[in-house]
């Protein structure tokens, strides 16, 4: 890992503070936004994976010597084949809750690793189980975290993780939003 110039290519702050806890020596670059879309047809675990290469072509210019290395990544919430991405309103996010509450669902991320010369890429699943949710306890939510940059309109390190979700399957800090563990294993056989 110390012969790359590593670059974190995300504006989540808490992507940004994962890296952070790890170690490893990294800056924030952010360029254009990438519309996030997708095909139609795709398959829910190709969609974090192929949005993370998307987000890394804007840095091509960046990884033309083999000294730098780029992480992007994506994502997603999943419930019954429903993608959820991030809410665009108040009304959407409480639809998200909804459907979330009192069900299972499945967070997976995909990262991209972009260098000059090779791009790894790999997913991340974790299986998250949420209690039922009162009315009030999603609007309450909502209107004190306002969960709009959040896939699935939650952050489980927020007040409704904390009392809305029984157990997770898999990685938390996938959850959160970046797979440390796996990125960190990654990141060694790069």
């Amino acid at each position: 890992m110390n012969s790359y110039k590593i670059i974190l290519a995300s504006q989540s702050p808490r992507r940004k503070e994962l890296l952070s806890q790890i170690n490893i020596p990294f800056e924030v670059l952010v360029k254009e936004d990438v519309e996030e879309i997708f095909p139609a047809d795709m398959p829910a675990q190709e969609v974090p994976v192929f949005l993370a290469k998307q987000k890394a072509l804007p840095y091509s210019s960046d990884c033309k010597t083999d000294d730098v290395l780029v992480i992007t990544a994506d994502t997603i919430v999943c419930c019954d084949e429903h993608i959820l991405g991030k809410p665009a309103d108040k009304a959407e996010a409480v639809r998200m809750l909804q459907m979330l509450s009192g069900r299972e669902h499945e967070v997976i991320t995909g990262v991209a690793l972009t260098s000059g010369n090779k791009q790894k890429t790999f997913t991340v699943s974790t299986k998250v189980f949420f209690k039922a949710l009162a009315p009030d306890e999603i609007d309450y939510y909502i209107e004190h975290y306002r969960p709009f940059d959040k896939a699935g309109a939650y952050g489980i390190q927020e007040w409704i993780g904390m009392v809305g979700i029984e157990r997770i399957e898999g990685s938390y800090f996938n959850v959160v939003g970046l797979p440390v563990q796996r990125l960190y294993t990654e990141l060694k056989n790069f």
